[in-house]
């Protein structure tokens, strides 16, 4: 057996308002941690002030001493959709509606704005990835 313990480590992913995170998802999501929930607002908006309108997820990655740090990933894809739609929020009949079009530079914006998330590090392979997106919310792709 060793003598050092292994730290474990748990995260909590949370999808807030930038710049405006909620007291009441933050202490719903951390009162069980332990972790102050206004320190994670402070820093949170903080750093997503420059953002604001947006939703995005953060990762806080914690022990059970209670030392915690934080790390923002990428709005979701169907919110990024969305906005280049002009805020439609998707057909009601995916595949047999339509609610609106997405031009390739729209879908190359997206792709790249979303790259540091995905699982690719090629732009076309995550246009693709987009586009499934698109299509899964009933919103056509111009090939």
């Amino acid at each position: 057996m060793s003598k050092n313990p292994v730290k474990q480590t748990r995260t909590v992913t949370m999808h807030l308002d930038a710049g405006n995170a909620s007291m009441v998802e933050l202490g719903k999501m951390l009162g069980p941690t332990g972790i102050p929930p206004f320190a994670v607002k402070k820093e949170y908006d903080a750093l997503t002030a420059s953002s604001r309108g947006e939703i995005i997820p953060a990762v806080v990655t914690f022990t059970p001493d209670r030392k915690w740090s934080m790390r923002l990933k990428t709005p979701p894809t169907s919110a990024l959709i969305r906005t280049a739609l002009g805020g439609s929020q998707g057909s009601s009949r995916p595949g047999h509606d339509s609610c609106g079009s997405l031009t390739r530079q729209q879908l190359r914006a997206i792709a790249q704005r979303k790259l540091p998330d995905l699982n690719t590090s090629d732009v076309e392979v995550a246009m693709r990835i987009v586009a499934g997106t698109a299509r899964s919310m009933g919103v056509r792709v111009a090939s």
